[in-house]
């Protein structure tokens, strides 16, 4: 069974988000998610998963080959872009806060780089996010009262955690990174001029 566009590994969501700035190769892309790459500083994929992750928004039509450009190791490669519906997608996925906190160091992070990436306001993210973390708290500690020996331990962890996790994004929200300080590493190769 096919996987929806909501399920995009995180992976797949960087490797979009990127195509969706500008048109590039598999390379060029798997270089700026390397572990020392911008986005890979954030959540790193070797590779062979950036191909593959490229192929799957491919079958998922979120990306499109636009061309090829001469390489001086090997054969052309094949520059992709995002489609309209797939920048349409990664514009949907910055907006929405991210359900769990164990996602908060992956998905919510990569938000964060992309918006600050296109210049956008993270405004609305950390406020939606804000939102989702006080009820995880809010039941968390319900469940922290209520519990008793490991279970207990288990509900406290959890609640320090999110609690945590909340703090971060209230101090974001009181002092935003401003627009034009978005990280200047170029991410993608453009395509060759067409002759």
């Amino acid at each position: 069974m096919p996987r929806s566009r909501n399920e995009l590994t995180a992976g797949e969501w960087a490797v979009l988000a990127l195509l969706a700035e500008a048109p590039s190769h598999g390379f060029a892309v798997a270089r700026v998610m390397a572990p020392d790459g911008e986005v890979g500083r954030v959540w790193s994929v070797r590779r062979p998963l950036v191909y593959r992750a490229a192929e799957t928004l491919t079958r998922m039509d979120l990306v499109r080959p636009a061309g090829t450009e001469p390489s001086r190791t090997g054969p052309q490669r094949t520059v992709l872009t995002a489609t309209p519906a797939g920048k349409r997608a990664v514009t949907r996925w910055l907006k929405t806060p991210v359900e769990h906190v164990r996602d908060g160091r992956s998905l919510l992070m990569l938000k964060l780089l992309f918006l600050s990436r296109r210049d956008a306001d993270a405004t609305p993210l950390l406020t939606a996010q804000r939102d989702v973390f006080a009820v995880h708290a809010a039941r968390l500690a319900r469940a922290a009262d209520a519990a008793e020996g490991f279970e207990r331990a288990l509900a406290l962890w959890r609640l320090e955690t999110t609690t945590a996790a909340s703090r971060f994004v209230e101090t974001m929200l009181a002092r935003p990174v401003p627009p034009g300080h978005a990280p200047s590493e170029a991410p993608v190769v453009r395509p060759a001029a067409r002759q």
